[in-house]
């Protein structure tokens, strides 16, 4: 099965911010990024197209000619509990150093660690083998999209984010 991995556009967040689950608008530059992104899938077909439940994957879904995505909380992108819309500059949480040491397996407080979201994603990924699609598309965000090249071999979790899909960018993984 071919997949076709879509990130959102850029956000409209102070740098800096976590905002993994939390909903966030998209920049005033949307129109732009977004178009640029459906130049990229408008020569393919796809089986079934997926979204995470968050508007700023569903408004490219939209945008791209996919406004019945489907959605599936598991796409979230991670949750980063007490941190989020916070800057991370301003975290005075003590287990922000322990997560900076070990973010992988080591949650935010009252949230997630990367294995989590990567199990999540991973679930999603088992789910959709057993369907019968050949090729599907799934707007979803980068740390999503990481887990689910992860899963499918091409990163590993010491090299994931070194190669992190720009905002409004697309990939393809086969599984």
């Amino acid at each position: 099965m071919i997949i076709t991995l879509i990130r959102h556009t850029s956000v409209d967040v102070p740098q800096g911010t976590c905002y993994g689950f939390t909903d966030v608008p998209l920049k005033a530059s949307f129109p732009q990024e977004a178009a640029k992104t459906a130049s990229l899938l408008h020569d393919k077909h796809f089986d079934r197209i997926y979204s995470s439940p968050l508007s700023r994957a569903l408004h490219l879904a939209s945008y791209c000619g996919y406004p019945d995505a489907i959605t599936d909380p598991r796409l979230k992108e991670i949750n980063f509990g007490d941190w989020e819309m916070q800057r991370f500059d301003d975290i005075q949480d003590p287990n922000l150093q322990t997560w900076y040491d070990d973010y992988i397996h080591v949650a935010a407080t009252h949230g997630e660690s990367f294995m989590d979201q990567y199990k999540r994603v991973s679930t999603f990924l088992e789910d959709l083998k057993q369907k019968n699609d050949a090729h599907v598309a799934i707007f979803a965000h980068s740390g999503v999209l990481i887990c689910a090249q992860i899963y499918a071999q091409s990163l590993t979790f010491e090299t994931a984010f070194s190669s992190m899909t720009p905002y409004g960018g697309v990939i393809e993984i086969t599984i």
